[in-house]
């Protein structure tokens, strides 16, 4: 099955024909649209008022290099499982299209970035660095001897938000750590729902995934659990920060778009996957962030703070 994809910005008109092109493909750089958000969350809850454009850029720059290094440590550690697999078969590294040396040596200049980035964002964002940077190293590795791979990922992109709120000068709060809970669960989910295409694969050459261990109607009813944990998660989220009747109704637009997906699945098997972790995930990404903007503009507008 070939991966549907949007476009990398600025290599439509040449494709496939530069390295950095070719590796932003190999990584999927759109998908950052997934995380990008969470952490805006993270950052706007934290403030009592908007960020500083200095600010804001920062933590787009950290998440940024911080996923470009992930999923660079990704290709790296799997290159030779996904020269086995039919459907990964044909990325850049399997196919020699993209030296080692390169990939390399991008991952590497995008984890100082991220680094120098997180110092720029203050001590203790720049102290607590290392931890995900240590789970993008272990999360590879860990498809290799636990089908609890999905959750690793989950938190290692759960970390976002709290990281954000931590830049935005915050400390402890429930409110980043239910956001956090809440993308956690949901792209344990939702990396559940995307292993489903390689369950046979999988099996056969001795990995480890959800799907590999309990089957296919087992996963599905895991999600469901997972993502209704989401939904709560999210709704504790925007209690404590005290979001009001925009944000619950954005958390009901959520909750259509899950069980769509959900639906989709048990109709269409893992023939329209591409599509749901794609579209519908981004759709709830961008919905929740919009739900809270649009409240925090209520709230911050009625107290005279723009």
């Amino acid at each position: 099955m070939t991966k549907q994809t949007l476009p990398v910005p600025g290599c439509r008109r040449q494709p496939g024909t530069g390295r950095v092109c070719m590796f932003l493909e190999m990584i999927k750089f759109e998908h950052s649209i997934f995380a990008l958000p969470f952490a805006y969350l993270g950052l706007f809850l934290a403030l009592e008022n908007w960020p500083t454009p200095q600010l804001f850029m920062g933590i787009t720059v950290a998440m940024i290099s911080f996923r470009t290094m992930g999923m660079g440590l990704n290709r790296l550690i799997d290159k030779d499982i996904d020269a086995r697999n039919p459907r990964t078969q044909n990325r850049a590294l399997p196919q020699g299209r993209l030296k080692l040396n390169f990939v390399w040596a991008v991952t590497a200049l995008s984890f100082f970035i991220f680094e120098f980035t997180a110092l720029k964002l203050g001590r203790l964002c720049f102290f607590l660095s290392p931890i995900p940077v240590a789970l993008a190293w272990i999360y590879p590795y860990t498809k290799r001897f636990t089908w609890s791979c999905h959750f690793v990922l989950g938190i290692l992109l759960g970390i976002a938000p709290y990281g954000a709120w931590l830049a935005g000068g915050r400390e402890f709060s429930w409110t980043a750590g239910f956001l956090m809970l809440g993308v956690a669960s949901w792209v344990a989910g939702f990396d559940i729902l995307y292993a489903l295409q390689d369950l046979e694969f999988d099996q056969r050459n001795g990995l480890h995934s959800f799907p590999a261990r309990f089957g296919f109607h087992a996963s599905l009813q895991a999600v469901g659990a997972l993502h209704a944990s989401t939904l709560l998660f999210w709704y504790l989220a925007g209690t404590q920060a005290g979001l009001g009747l925009i944000y619950r109704a954005g958390l009901g637009i959520i909750a259509l778009l899950l069980v769509r997906e959900h639906a989709q699945v048990r109709k269409f098997g893992i023939a329209k996957i591409n599509e749901t972790f794609f579209t519908a995930n981004a759709r709830v990404s961008l919905s929740i962030f919009l739900m809270v903007l649009l409240d925090l503009i209520r709230t911050r507008s009625g107290a005279g703070a723009v």
